[in-house]
């Protein structure tokens, strides 16, 4: 009976690498998709890369409803944002070494028929950790169905995967119950973001920039700056 490590994130639109150390270090990761949307600006439909006129960000417009949840916002495709959002890729990572790698992904996942955003943005993680070799088993909240909210949700998605240790980011401190994870003996841990330095143009270096940064600087040797850990939290807190 194998006891597994799970992580459980919101979907985000190309997130930064940081999402990408949780997939990594994940037995099973659940594409959290039945909870509500963000209210105000997130990272569910936005996301910043780097240019020559330094930080800019990359924004989908999504048709915004009362407390819908993730997976059933829409995004609004009445606008041109697809091309927008290639050209200006185009534009920022002209001169970078593996940016055609890069461009080949952004097409990949606009060209498929994605309704949501939730769904553009679960394509979008999953095919980039293929391109890096991430062999983490995915599952989509929804679908695992376990009802209830908050906390207890988590547990029982966390139950659902046989999880002995679930990973969590350090937003979590304002709202988990570590007593519920230590009575079910599921080892709690917090990230621990090394924040690695990659080569990377336009200034100082940032490493809240979307993955695509580094897949177009680096390519698959990008995996190696992939490795942050996570630490139980008893030894944070």
């Amino acid at each position: 009976h194998f006891m597994s490590v799970v992580v459980i994130l919101q979907p985000q639109f190309f997130p930064w690498i940081g999402v990408f150390e949780q997939i990594k270090l994940a037995d099973h990761y659940v594409h959290y998709d039945d909870v509500q949307f963000p209210q105000g600006r997130s990272f569910t439909s936005r996301v910043q890369i780097k240019g020559p006129n330094g930080v800019q960000w990359l924004t989908a417009p999504v048709k915004k409803g009362s407390q819908l949840d993730i997976k059933d916002v829409l995004l609004d495709h009445e606008q041109n944002w697809k091309a927008k959002h290639i050209r200006t890729l185009e534009n920022n990572y002209a001169k970078s070494p593996f940016k055609d790698d890069m461009l080949e992904i952004v097409h990949s996942v606009f060209n498929e028929e994605h309704e949501t955003i939730s769904s553009l943005n679960i394509s979008a993680i999953e095919k980039i950790a293929a391109y890096f070799d991430i062999n983490t088993h995915f599952h989509t909240s929804s679908d695992l169905d376990v009802g209830s909210e908050s906390t207890e949700k988590l547990l029982r998605i966390c139950e659902k995967l046989d999880a002995c240790e679930y990973i969590t980011g350090h937003g979590a401190k304002n709202y988990i119950s570590y007593e519920m994870f230590e009575k079910k003996h599921i080892k709690l841990h917090y990230m621990d973001y090394k924040k690695l330095p990659y080569p990377q143009d336009h200034g100082e270096f940032t490493p809240y920039v979307s993955i695509l940064d580094l897949i177009a600087n680096c390519g698959k040797d990008g995996k190696s700056y992939i490795q942050s850990h996570a630490t139980y939290w008893k030894d944070v807190i």
